[in-house]
């Protein structure tokens, strides 16, 4: 236990590592935990101050090297957010996490899924379909959650575990199931159900 607390400490990825220079932004007090999961485009992904990526969270921006990218950065993550272990945050065209945001284990956020309109055409070389993502500041996203393409989650919103979310959750939202649907919300005066 004392030479994996020594390993983590030493091994994880700090704003003035080298490592951390790949990325267009690493924010002061940022860390990526160790062992850190697969990163790649680090150059579009811009990571905000005082931010926590725990062990095994893969950061991708783009498929292959030399790609261009429509947009810069490709993946944005706010200040102050913990991002939970084995989450993967895999960016195409833009994902945009809002400060204060959490995540639980193993969260699935993309902006990018495969056509599949060509019936003679496998759907793994069709070309993809990009609909940027905005997650809104102070909020939580449950462990083993899937948000898909064209997301777009409001601000201090909880979506449940397990949940798959695609669309818009208003702000102040909690949100569960399969699709995910508003289970709960504030009205302006409490927090009420639908």
């Amino acid at each position: 236990r004392a030479l994996s607390r020594t390993l983590s400490s030493a091994a994880a990825i700090g704003p003035y590592d080298g490592p951390a220079k790949r990325y267009g932004l690493f924010g002061h007090g940022s860390i990526i935990g160790w062992p850190a999961g697969n990163q790649y485009g680090e150059r579009w992904i811009h990571i905000g101050k005082d931010t926590l990526i725990s062990s095994h969270v893969t950061l991708s921006a783009g498929m292959m090297p030399g790609q261009e990218m429509l947009t810069d950065p490709v993946v944005i993550i706010g200040d102050r957010c913990l991002i939970g272990r084995g989450t993967a945050i895999v960016g195409h065209y833009r994902i945009d996490i809002g400060d204060d945001v959490f995540t639980g284990m193993n969260v699935y956020i993309t902006d990018q899924n495969h056509g599949y309109e060509e019936l003679n055409i496998p759907i793994g070389i069709q070309s993809p379909n990009d609909d940027p993502v905005v997650i809104g500041s102070g909020s939580w996203i449950g462990s083993g959650a899937v948000i898909l393409p064209g997301a777009r989650i409001g601000r201090h919103c909880v979506i449940g575990a397990n949940s798959v979310v695609r669309g818009e959750v208003p702000d102040f939202s909690v949100v569960a199931g399969v699709p995910a649907k508003v289970i709960r919300f504030h009205n302006g005066e409490r927090w009420t159900r639908p």
